[in-house]
């Protein structure tokens, strides 16, 4: 388990996660992800995607745009409920939430009792769409992806031919303007949201609320490697409810030094969305029930978890130190399905021309398999260190007996243990290795 000073050095040195603009100073709430980070990010998103659409016969898939009619979010409600209580200190001229506040202390410069009257803030960035800037056309960066799946729920019934119960899912960039972004990519200001919205009919919404609490909890444990110990779903109590949630649990992790947070929620959310929409745009958004005859309106039970925040987990929960022969090993013990790259390619001495030109040989044929990297930029400890530290579940020499027995050497990240495959059946054992996991 890493701290998250740990994570954020790694996430630097090793190419996972960068400030956002950083040459100019960065900008608070924003991040890169690098070259390994968004293989990373990527692999999270497949995983996801693969267990909540393409493993079910009753969840299809979405892509909605980012700006949308602004008139979706009078109807949401965001303009008039999208808020954050804020308070400026008077002595150091920072802005924080208010119920951020402790002891009526300032977090900054510790002023105590120097703070504004409490005021609404909303979250959603405002932008414009055309040549000029005016309220006509005024709208928002969206703040979820949600609605874009309910103004679409009509169009994708349709097409689909789908009866309920069915899902929408959909991965996207999502905007909040949060007045106190921080805890590295724990809260930012943009990020990435996997949601899905499964609709049901009126009175079977508790029973599909349970088992999509269920399902989730098995995907992080199952798929992502999370431990179960650091891992649980937690009801909210009903102060706590969202305006429009008749339920809601909270999928959280237990962060090294922040305790228990939140990585997921699964709202039952009635069928506010879709009365809403219907009242606003004047579009009938019933579902016509063939069975009993009759016209309702789906409730909506809504699973909806932050890439961002998943990742962060990923990396503490995978972050390992150790002592091998009187040094610390650095090593991430990802699940390999998730690793940024799945084999590493080196020959045992880089001033050998023929292994360099034999390991280059198989880095390049096993790339149509796998993300491979390639590297003779160091002694072999050293190699397989970089890998250890990135996460590399298998790591393959090249070295001077591989020039007359045509074969290498493959080695197990957790074990550290090394066997010796023939060059052309290298492919094969990695690709059985990598289901078996």
């Amino acid at each position: 388990m890493g701290s998250f000073d740990a994570i954020v050095s790694l996430c630097k040195q090793r190419g996972f996660v960068f400030q956002s603009s950083e040459i100019y100073g960065g900008i608070g709430g924003f991040w890169d992800y690098g070259p390994l980070g968004v293989e990373l990010k990527n692999n999270i998103k497949r995983s996801w995607w693969r267990r909540v659409v393409q493993m079910r016969d009753d969840v299809v898939g979405l892509d909605a745009a980012i700006i949308m009619n602004p008139q979706t979010w009078v109807a949401s409600g965001h303009v008039e409920e999208f808020t954050d209580p804020l308070v400026d200190c008077k002595q150091c001229k920072k802005r924080f939430r208010a119920d951020a506040i402790v002891n009526n202390t300032c977090p900054d410069c510790g002023a105590v009792g120097q703070f504004t009257d409490v005021r609404k803030f909303n979250l959603m960035f405002k932008t414009y769409v055309g040549p000029v800037e005016e309220s006509a056309a005024l709208t928002y960066l969206r703040p979820e992806t949600a609605q874009g799946i309910f103004v679409n729920f009509q169009n994708v019934l349709i097409a689909m031919r789908k009866k309920l119960p069915f899902g929408i899912a959909q991965i996207g960039k999502a905007f909040r303007n949060e007045i106190t972004p921080g805890d590295f990519i724990f809260r930012d200001r943009e990020f990435e949201q996997m949601e899905i919205e499964y609709f049901v009919k009126p009175g079977t919404d508790e029973q599909w609320h349970h088992h999509w609490v269920e399902e989730r909890l098995r995907w992080y444990i199952e798929d992502l490697g999370l431990r179960k110990e650091r891992i649980r779903a937690r009801a909210l109590p009903k102060e706590d409810l969202a305006h429009y949630s008749k339920a809601t649990f909270e999928i959280e992790y237990d962060f090294p030094g922040k305790g228990w947070a939140e990585i997921e929620g699964i709202a039952n959310r009635t069928d506010y969305d879709l009365k809403r929409h219907s009242q606003y745009s004047g579009k009938d958004l019933t579902y016509f029930d063939e069975e009993t005859k009759e016209h309702y309106i789906p409730y909506v039970i809504e699973p909806s978890c932050g890439v961002d925040r998943i990742f962060l987990a990923v990396l503490l929960d995978a972050y390992h130190e150790e002592e091998v022969r009187g040094e610390k090993r650095v090593v991430l013990k990802l699940k390999p399905q998730l690793a940024p790259i799945k084999v590493a390619v080196f020959p045992l001495l880089r001033n050998r021309p023929e292994l360099v030109r034999k390991a280059k040989e198989i880095a390049n044929a096993l790339r149509k398999d796998f993300t491979v990297w390639y590297d003779d930029t160091a002694a072999i400890g050293r190699l397989y260190r970089r890998q250890d530290e990135i996460g590399t579940p298998y790591c393959i020499t090249v070295d001077v007996q591989s020039l007359t027995d045509n074969a290498v050497t493959i080695r197990d990240r957790d074990t550290m243990l090394q066997e010796r495959v023939p060059i052309e059946r290298v492919a094969a054992v990695l690709k059985e290795k990598l289901a078996e996991c």
